[in-house]
């Protein structure tokens, strides 16, 4: 099985999680998402496999959501996806992508449902 993490080296829940990968002798795709962002049809994907909205991976307390107005309710989800496109920090890390399941590492053990 394929396996990939959207994963944040400064970030001690994606440290955590891609570890927990790792003992488990998974060797996922890492894919450091601040340095090479999802495009929108590739966070749409993402989106349908963990069964949320944009809304529910966004990162609310990051200057840049308060600093675009994304709080606002009437955003489309187009709109939200968009701004995480342009603006990578918004995406709520880490995320493991297995085949057609994908799950949120937060706590890290909430990824082991889906491998």
């Amino acid at each position: 099985m394929n396996v990939t993490i959207y994963h944040n080296p400064r970030c001690s829940k994606s440290r955590q999680t891609l570890a927990l990968l790792q003992e488990r002798n998974i060797a996922p795709e890492i894919v450091e998402y601040l340095k090479s962002a999802p495009n929108a049809s590739q966070l749409r994907d993402i989106l349908t496999k963990l069964g949320v909205g944009p809304r529910d991976i966004m990162r609310k307390g990051e200057a840049v959501y308060k600093d675009h107005g994304l709080a606002d309710a009437s955003l489309s989800d187009d709109d939200l996806i968009a701004a995480m496109v342009a603006d990578p920090i918004l995406i709520e890390r880490p995320i493991v992508v297995a085949g057609d399941k994908a799950a949120l590492g937060r706590p890290p053990e909430a990824v082991l449902k889906i491998i």
